[in-house]
């Protein structure tokens, strides 16, 4: 399937594996990428540059095909060192970047200066055009139904993606709720030229998280997320589990208390806690981010099954389905 991303970014099939903190390591990366998708490292889940440095080398040593680094630009007291991350993106030789978070203006000279495809993860069609407005090569466009932050308009993809289309010149892929083949055509039908899945590639075999996460994730239903975080405008969906249930809790003891620094602090320990969830598999310890897509996760696959399986039946919707109905 040729698109305007599969051109872009030089990859057989316009399927893209989302930045995700403590997820998006090596192991991952490049089982997406050798499946012929696009797979995505998370630079700040790398703790120093030197460290994603390594990553990267890492990754280029497990895959022969493109793959992208995720940059993520984060509100803060004090910024991470970009510069030096992405001098070591640059070093390591990558020609793709998904930037995310705050807008990457300021950054986009030393990226594009080193030839660098840019894609900014936006969750409207305002953010969108600003996007394309500082030069990126394409945006991913976030629904509503996202896992993560889902930005505050609160806008679901059937109407996001197409509004973006209506409106933006260079392409765009549709993430938040992407899973199967159903996922890719719609979003072709919306006007995307591909999709980026997050939650979905959690529940591979090769995604380096715990096997509790994933199974976790086969077992939980569309209504099991939650928004957290919304009084402080930073809302992230996550899956229901006990720190989420305390969170919230907090979050209504505070309704009436206009000190966000307070909400912020009381919460930090159970929002900042994700790794232990991922890593160790203690479905509790913290909240962690997911899609309202898990109601469509039902097995754990390889990326190449997963992959294989959405072209594959991708090509019969359009080719029989759809086709079916244009001829009768």
């Amino acid at each position: 399937m040729k698109t305007r991303i599969t051109e872009l970014f030089n990859i057989e099939h316009p399927i893209i594996q989302g930045g995700m903190h403590f997820v998006g390591f090596s192991e991952l990366v490049a089982a997406v990428s050798n499946a012929g998708g696009l797979g995505i490292i998370t630079a700040l889940t790398q703790p120093t540059p030197k460290d994603l440095a390594n990553e990267i080398a890492k990754c280029h040593d497990m895959t022969d095909k493109p793959f992208g680094v995720n940059l993520t630009f984060i509100p803060s007291f004090k910024d991470p060192p970009y510069d030096e991350y992405i001098d070591a993106i640059i070093q390591g030789g990558i020609k793709i970047v998904e930037t995310a978070g705050r807008n990457p203006e300021k950054y986009m000279p030393q990226l594009k200066e080193a030839d660098i495809k840019v894609i900014h993860k936006c969750t409207s069609v305002r953010h969108s055009l600003k996007a394309e407005a500082i030069g990126c090569d394409a945006v991913s466009v976030d629904g509503f139904e996202c896992g993560g932050h889902p930005g505050e308009d609160d806008v679901p993809n059937g109407i996001l993606l197409p509004r973006a289309a209506e409106e933006l010149k260079i392409p765009f892929v549709a993430s938040g709720g992407m899973a199967n083949a159903r996922s890719l055509v719609s979003a072709l039908a919306f006007g995307a030229e591909g999709m980026n899945m997050g939650t979905r590639f959690i529940a591979t075999k090769e995604a380096p998280v715990h096997d509790n996460v994933k199974q976790r994730l086969v077992e939980a239903s569309e209504l099991e997320t939650r928004l957290v975080m919304r009084p402080l405008r930073n809302t992230e969906r996550v899956l229901v589990n006990k720190a989420v249930d305390e969170i919230m809790e907090i979050e209504a003891n505070h309704k009436d208390n206009n000190d966000p620094n307070a909400l912020l602090e009381e919460i930090r320990p159970l929002v900042a806690g994700s790794e232990r969830v991922l890593r160790d598999g203690d479905l509790e310890a913290a909240a962690w981010s997911c899609g309202m897509v898990a109601g469509l996760i039902h097995d754990v696959p390889t990326c190449k099954e997963l992959i294989d399986t959405i072209m594959q039946e991708a090509d019969e919707i359009i080719n029989q389905r759809l086709k079916s109905y244009a001829n009768a």
